[in-house]
């Protein structure tokens, strides 16, 4: 009995020991992570101090540099012998070209080459062209002096801050205009984004300029925190350190701390502020922590299996986790090879789908040229027949007149090839003025052969003045050939067919053509290539689509409606030009 006494008061006693062991290792195990939380707080958080100066210090290098780079490329832009030549001599078809050469190179937003009486002549933005800077201070004070100007604008639009470098152009002493070169701003900001840290720049007045969120911009610092949103990565950040009283408030973001750095840019008495959250630092706080943690555990664990056997079914339960991890694993591993497969086919069937296109456009620039040669060669036929008869009769002169004739359409055609080469220009420098009737009178001249044919009644309406223009003519006699052959052939099926030609001059210059057809059945698709409903072999639907084209070209616009009385209307409308401007032409 006392045997059995004894072993039970070993047990006893081994167990008793076995409890305090585990009290006193959870004792242990408090102490050292709370000793561990303060010390590496401190610890991490003086490193994220650090990184941040060095971060802030790497944002200042980088947009001096910018600025510095823009600065030295406007030199060697003002010194370029193309465009000292393009504003000499006032031709400005390769400026643009010579610009966006170099935008690359400068990491510019844009480059603007200015006249000397500050107009856009080039610009890498072709929408800018035509603009008038002539009393932006950007302009004035670079033809004032003879170095590099720096301004800072506001642009009225988005309230977003615009940096320009300008410097004047000059030959022998004589200004010849300002080059100017804005810096690509967004491009800095997009860099900012995608970090941790909130930046931004001020002036010496306190407003910022440039921002990690663009709803800062134009605001005061305690403005834009106090009632702006922090980005979303300081929001998630500063949930993460809620109740964490041993943080140092710098700055606050709706009322959160965060770590707030300074730092000078030496530009213009620039000031450059980061806000930083204290996320890493919790973030590798709490890694070693859980190591931490994770050592006790498993010394609890140890202890916890001399208490219970439950231990070797919770391993054997998160083996059986573990591989079933794993075999998830491979599986994913398999679907992203097969979608990384799908996304090569796709790429394929994009090239070929391009390769079509490319195929397709070709074929419709054939279609087009094919359309408009026609008409000439229609002409050129009947005036051979004319003139082949004249001579049997021995009327050399008047057969000369028709050879004379040919030899004009053929000047005709190859202008036309010439215009559909360039088609893709749309530029306006050939513009000159151009008397509209004169168009018409030469259009209808041009579709005499045809007339001829037919009885077909020509009622022509046009001004006693000039109604000019500002455009090609070649191109608007293009427009009206092919509006008067739809008319002859809506007129085919007309007991009396009659084409009316209606000029009018004010604001803008209107010409009608009205015919007494059958009218329009599908106004939505008239104006579409290849959309036609004559008979195969009488047209490929190209003229209205072409004509539509070249209208738009002339900044003009073309419609077509059906008239009240029966028939179809088309109508040119295209501005007028003022005779003070013709006069200067």
């Amino acid at each position: 009995m006392s045997g059995i006494t004894k072993l039970k008061g070993r047990r006893g006693q081994g167990r008793w020991y076995l409890r305090l062991s585990i009290l006193v290792i959870c004792l242990f195990a408090v102490i050292v992570i709370y000793v561990s939380n303060q010390f590496l707080t401190q610890r991490f958080t003086e490193t994220t101090r650090n990184r941040s100066e060095i971060r802030l210090a790497s944002h200042v290098s980088d947009l001096m540099s910018e600025l510095r780079h823009s600065a030295r490329g406007l030199l060697f832009l003002a010194r370029d012998p193309e465009l000292i030549t393009a504003l000499e001599d006032a031709n400005y078809s390769l400026s643009t070209a010579r610009l966006l050469s170099f935008v690359d190179d400068f990491g510019a937003a844009s480059l603007v080459l200015l006249d000397r009486d500050g107009r856009t002549v080039a610009a890498t933005d072709r929408n800018r062209l035509g603009e008038t800077h002539r009393a932006k201070p950007y302009f004035v004070n670079a033809q004032r002096a003879n170095q590099t100007i720096y301004t800072t604008y506001k642009d009225e639009d988005d309230g977003t801050f615009n940096f320009v470098y300008s410097r004047k152009i000059d030959a022998e002493g004589v200004f010849l205009g300002v080059i100017m070169v804005e810096v690509d701003v967004p491009a800095l900001e997009r860099s900012w984004a995608g970090l941790s840290d909130a930046v931004i720049v001020t002036d010496t007045d306190g407003t910022i300029l440039m921002s990690s969120e663009p709803r800062w911009r134009g605001r005061m610092e305690a403005e834009a925190l106090a009632r702006q949103s922090a980005p979303s990565a300081i929001e998630r950040a500063i949930r993460a350190t809620q109740g964490w009283a041993a943080l140092p408030a710098d700055a606050y973001l709706r009322g959160e701390a965060v770590l707030r750095r300074e730092a000078r840019v030496p530009h213009q008495g620039w000031k450059m502020i980061s806000f930083t959250t204290y996320a890493s630092v919790r973030e590798r706080v709490n890694g070693i922590l859980a190591l931490e943690v994770m050592g006790f555990a498993l010394l609890l664990a140890l202890a916890f299996y001399f208490m219970s056997r439950k231990t070797a079914s919770r391993l054997v339960f998160f083996q059986r986790e573990s591989a079933e991890l794993r075999a998830l694993n491979r599986r994913l591993q398999r679907e992203i090879a097969e979608r990384e497969k799908v996304e090569k086919t796709l790429q394929v069937a994009e090239q070929t789908i391009a390769q079509s296109s490319k195929l397709a456009a070709l074929g419709e620039m054939s279609a087009a040229v094919s359309h408009e040669l026609n008409q000439p060669l229609a002409a050129m036929k009947t005036y051979l027949a004319g003139a082949r008869l004249l001579l049997q009769r021995k009327r050399q002169d008047e057969a000369l007149s028709s050879f004379q004739r040919i030899d004009d359409l053929l000047e005709r055609m190859g202008a036309i090839t010439r215009q559909l080469k360039s088609y893709a220009r749309k530029g306006s420098e050939a513009f000159e003025p151009v008397d509209t009737r004169a168009a018409v009178s030469s259009a209808l001249a041009m579709m005499e052969p045809q007339l001829k044919t037919r009885q077909v009644n020509i009622i022509r309406t046009l001004p006693n003045e000039p109604v000019m223009i500002l455009g090609d003519r070649l191109r608007l006699e293009q427009v009206i050939i092919n509006l008067l052959r739809n008319a002859f052939d809506a007129t085919k099926s007309s007991s009396n067919p009659t084409i009316e030609i209606l000029l009018a001059a004010g604001e803008t210059v209107s010409l009608q053509i009205h015919d007494n057809g059958p009218g329009i059945e599908n106004l939505n698709e008239l104006f579409e290539p290849f959309y036609t409903t004559k008979e195969p072999g009488d047209g490929v639907g190209l003229g209205l689509a072409i004509s539509s084209g070249i209208v738009n070209d002339l900044n003009g616009r073309l419609t077509a409606r059906n008239a009240v009385d029966g028939g179809a209307i088309f109508e040119v409308q295209l501005p007028a030009l003022k005779q003070d401007v013709a006069a200067a032409e």
